[in-house]
């Protein structure tokens, strides 16, 4: 008689691996609000040594990936060096609302690339979008409204009108980001660090251009801001971009889009632990209806 052997289980599928590094990006990348207030400097100088220092590791890891599958292609390197140029004026124009107003008001302004960015996989790409993206979004921008703010009484803001314009046009430009890296990795399938090195620091030139020329970037900063700048290097740029570039080229982008909402939910959530900002109840209605949606959309 035998005895069957109980292996050990089937392996992840390639989606579910995707997914899981998708969410675990954006909830870090939505933590970069909250390391930028704790920081407590200019938007400038935060975004600059946020793409300068998290070039650190990512040097390292782009030789090692040299090492091994040789040079970059020529299109995945310009790819990567526009998704960069894309990045750096997402940042310039994000963290100015973010250290304005909040994690709130950086909820509901970054909310466009959960359209532009699938739009731009259709119209450039052809990428085919499902008809439940179609359903779901509306109610997940009823969501990621409820969540940023809408219908409190709350007056604490003090730009709202600059945040919100600068808000829209940030997520416009990070989904440009999104395209241009998901390009270069679909070119590069190997890669999971190239695209994102060249991009922080095609970023990184581009703010510290844009910085020199209005000497906004300060050099001489505190021992705690340069803790928690490292801390927004790593965490919020190095490890989340690496994660997120990964899940993109494997995932659709209409899935990939819902599920960037996780970003901003993330920011509130934190805002509200670790920086003392109060939710009202509609905040967390939304976030109950943009996580009921993500998981809707994220079912197969």
């Amino acid at each position: 008689m035998t005895v069957a052997q109980s292996g050990p289980g089937p392996a992840p599928s390639p989606r579910f691996a995707s997914l899981v590094s998708m969410i675990c990006g954006c909830i870090l990348v939505g933590s970069a609000s909250t390391f930028i207030k704790l920081a407590g400097t200019s938007a400038a100088t935060a975004a600059f040594y946020r793409c300068l220092l998290a070039l650190i590791p990512l040097a390292v890891l782009f030789c090692l990936e040299l090492r091994r599958h040789g040079r970059m292609s020529r299109p995945a390197v310009v790819w990567s060096l526009l998704s960069g140029a894309f990045l750096a004026c997402d940042y310039l124009m994000w963290t100015q609302p973010v250290l304005d107003v909040g994690a709130a008001v950086a909820t509901v302004l970054i909310g466009s690339q959960v359209l532009v960015f699938p739009l731009l996989a259709r119209v450039l790409d052809g990428a085919v979008l499902g008809r439940r993206f179609a359903l779901v979004l509306p109610v997940m921008l009823a969501g990621l409204l409820l969540t940023g703010g809408l219908g409190s009484r709350e007056t604490t803001m003090s730009h709202p009108v600059r945040g919100t314009v600068l808000g829209v046009l940030a997520g416009c430009l990070y989904a440009g980001y999104l395209y241009c890296n998901r390009r270069a990795g679909t070119l590069e399938p190997r890669r999971a660090f190239g695209p994102v090195a060249l991009g922080s620091a095609s970023a990184a030139v581009v703010i510290g251009v844009f910085g020199l020329v209005t000497g906004s970037i300060v050099v001489h900063l505190s021992a705690s801001a340069w803790s928690w700048l490292a801390v927004l290097a790593v965490g919020g740029q190095f490890l989340p971009f690496v994660l997120i570039g990964f899940a993109t080229v494997r995932l659709p982008a209409d899935l990939g889009a819902t599920i960037l909402l996780l970003q901003p939910l993330s920011a509130v959530v934190l805002g509200s632990l670790v920086l003392g900002e109060r939710l009202s109840w509609l905040q967390l209605v939304g976030i109950g209806v943009t996580v009921a949606c993500v998981a809707v959309q994220s079912k197969r």
